[in-house]
């Protein structure tokens, strides 16, 4: 594994894998989050099943936490890797006319997304954590009811954070707009269809942040 990592090909699959698990990730998230405008009762059931199963706990929130990392340091690897390839003098002369800005401040707007990250622990992760294993409060219950639903409106009762959220979900969707195809292109899989690829891309950089956008936005004016 170390070798295929050290190879410039390698680190390319690798990054491209962990974007597919991130995107694939990114719409089941939305899809639970979603539901909190819609049907209150069925978000908090969705949740308190996420929150609680074995599985999800300690199989696949361990994978996603270490795809999360992965992803971003890699990114940063290959940029410094490419910067260094490229050559400042060329970057500076010729980036512009050869890629778009996006292409050329992905590690800017992946910082941006990380901070951002660090701030979504901050706000639910770790309270979940810290209710669950450290109270030891295993019930998802607040005042005889489930609490996710209303830590959620709770948490987007405060215009900054929005402001935030909307940010970092716009930066997203600008990330994802170029790194969708490019991640089926470093998997060697746009021949015949790269213009499809960046249309569905486009699309999907579009859905998935207005989703969570309008879920913060909601929050905020109906509560």
């Amino acid at each position: 594994m170390s070798g295929f990592l050290k190879s410039s090909i390698g680190r390319k699959i690798a990054m491209a894998l962990s974007a597919f698990f991130l995107m694939f990730f990114l719409i089941m998230h939305l899809a639970v989050n979603i539901m909190s405008i819609f049907s209150p009762d069925l978000f908090n059931e969705m949740s308190h099943f996420m929150g609680t199963n074995p599985l999800v706990q300690f199989a696949l929130q361990p994978v996603l936490i270490f795809g999360v990392v992965f992803h971003f340091v890699m990114g940063f690897v290959l940029e410094i890797r490419n910067r260094k390839a490229i050559g400042v003098k060329y970057v500076q002369n010729n980036g512009a006319a050869n890629s778009t800005w996006m292409s050329r401040n992905m590690i800017l707007s992946g910082i941006v997304i990380l901070a951002f990250l660090v701030l979504h622990f901050i706000d639910f992760w770790f309270p979940e954590i810290n209710t669950k294993y450290i109270l030891g409060d295993m019930s998802g219950l607040h005042d005889g009811e489930y609490r996710y639903y209303h830590e959620l409106v709770q948490k987007f009762q405060n215009p900054l954070r929005v402001v935030a959220y909307v940010v970092a979900f716009i930066l997203l969707g600008l990330h994802l707009a170029h790194g969708f195809t490019s991640a089926f292109q470093s998997m060697g899989s746009t021949a015949g269809r790269k213009a499809s690829l960046e249309k569905f891309g486009k699309a999907y950089s579009v859905i998935i942040p207005l989703g969570f956008i309008t879920v913060a936005v909601f929050h905020y004016f109906n509560h």
